[in-house]
């Protein structure tokens, strides 16, 4: 018997994510999906029709109690979630919410209240657990191939293309996102909370608007009326896009919403320069930074254990300006060889990570999950709890405990 499903969202992520691979033969053998809500119908009504028909309904309490799904997926602006969350779990149904799990810390104790009252179970989606590339990582450290982990530095870089895109839409408000240490850097936390096995406890920040926001005069509201459209290297005619023409341009008039919002728009209120440095329970660090105008994108990082050192890159846009490979693992050992191991991403979204998340997600029951790649509430509360911190931390200059977003509403070991 399949199980039954509702969708909360009918952005790009909800589509192309969910509802698309839901009706089609990947999924539709295990699942149903017999609604969607979204706050801009005609955007809806437009995934409803490229999927075969689904119920469109007007209000996320109607679709509850229309469609009695078994589960709820929430792909919704971020500052959202909590709401759908806690409502669907109140209902009686399990939950799927897309990263992060909310933005910040109050709205991750109210979920995870709500999950221990109800006896229902949310599942959040870190695919990057299911990247070859991660997986392989963790299945190094697990082996204990270079001892226990000590210490990680990361760093990651957006570029001016997709870096950018972040300051065009409603994730450029902290007030939406949680800005993109909770967007963006959640996934970057969880997997490097997965990598260390341990629990974060303390936080320390700097960042700043370097770039993006008012930095120049020559600014509009948007592209698609600004002045300056024939001398902007941020130019963005979404006209261009059928998706983004279909779903957004012609859907402007039933919320307002811009999808083409001048990347130096006062407006902007998150960072998009930032560095964090993190202590966990188990004495281990981390060094991150996040920047989000680089000319190249990707991510390079180190693990260092007590017995040797892992060197991983993926420097996937513009990569030839670094030499850097893209499906490599290098394997450092005092006094042997570097051992470098091939890895294959493959061609699938988020480093061939999307297609083997909804397999586990949404395929057999019983899954083997040897890696505990499937992350629960405890991981989706720990990642953002993260860049919560460190919000607090650029913002009143100071150490920032973990438990003080929430208190100890994350009990150690629980639901990992």
């Amino acid at each position: 018997m399949k199980k039954t499903y509702a969708l909360v969202g009918a952005g790009s992520r909800a589509y192309y994510m969910f509802a698309l691979p839901m009706v089609s033969d990947e999924l539709n053998s295990y699942v149903q999906l017999d609604g969607v809500y979204d706050k801009n119908r005609k955007r809806a009504e437009l995934l409803s029709a490229a999927c075969g028909g689904v119920p469109v309904y007007d209000s996320f309490e109607a679709m509850l109690a229309g469609a009695r799904p078994d589960t709820v997926v929430v792909a919704s602006t971020d500052s959202t979630h909590h709401t759908y969350i806690i409502a669907a779990l109140e209902a009686g149904c399990d939950v799927i919410t897309e990263k992060p799990m909310t933005t910040t810390g109050p709205y991750a104790a109210a979920i995870l209240e709500a999950e221990r009252r109800t006896g229902r179970t949310v599942t959040v989606t870190f695919n990057l657990r299911f990247a070859p590339y991660f997986a392989q990582v963790k299945s190094l450290i697990a082996a204990g191939e270079i001892g226990e982990v000590q210490h990680i530095a990361l760093e990651y870089y957006l570029n001016r293309i997709h870096g950018a895109d972040y300051f065009r839409r409603w994730h450029a408000e902290m007030a939406n996102s949680g800005g993109l240490l909770v967007h963006k850097s959640t996934h970057h936390f969880d997997i490097i909370n997965w990598w260390m096995d341990s629990r974060p406890t303390e936080v320390h920040a700097y960042g700043g608007r370097r770039f993006y926001g008012p930095t120049r005069e020559e600014r509009g509201e948007r592209c698609l009326t600004c002045d300056y459209q024939d001398r902007c290297d941020f130019y963005l005619d979404i006209r261009q896009d059928e998706f983004m023409a279909s779903r957004f341009l012609e859907a402007e008039q039933e919320d307002g919403y811009l999808r083409d919002r001048c990347v130096f728009d006062e407006r902007i209120d998150i960072y998009d320069t930032m560095s964090v440095h993190v202590r966990y329970d188990s004495g281990s660090l981390l060094t991150y930074s996040l920047l989000a105008f680089s000319p190249d994108e990707g991510w390079r990082a180190t693990v260092t254990g007590s017995k040797g050192k892992l060197e991983l890159a993926n420097l996937y846009s513009n990569a030839d300006l670094r030499g850097e490979s893209t499906s490599e693992i290098r394997l450092l050992l005092p006094g042997q060889p570097v051992r470098t191991i091939e890895i294959d991403t493959g061609a699938d979204g988020h480093g061939g990570g999307d297609a083997k998340l909804r397999s586990m997600l949404f395929g057999e029951p019983g899954t083997p999950d040897p890696l505990g790649q499937q992350a629960g509430s405890e991981a989706g509360a720990l990642s953002l709890l993260i860049g919560a911190a460190a919000n607090l931390s650029i913002e009143e200059r100071r150490p920032v405990a973990i438990d003080e977003q929430m208190g100890a509403a994350v009990p150690a070991g629980e639901r990992r």
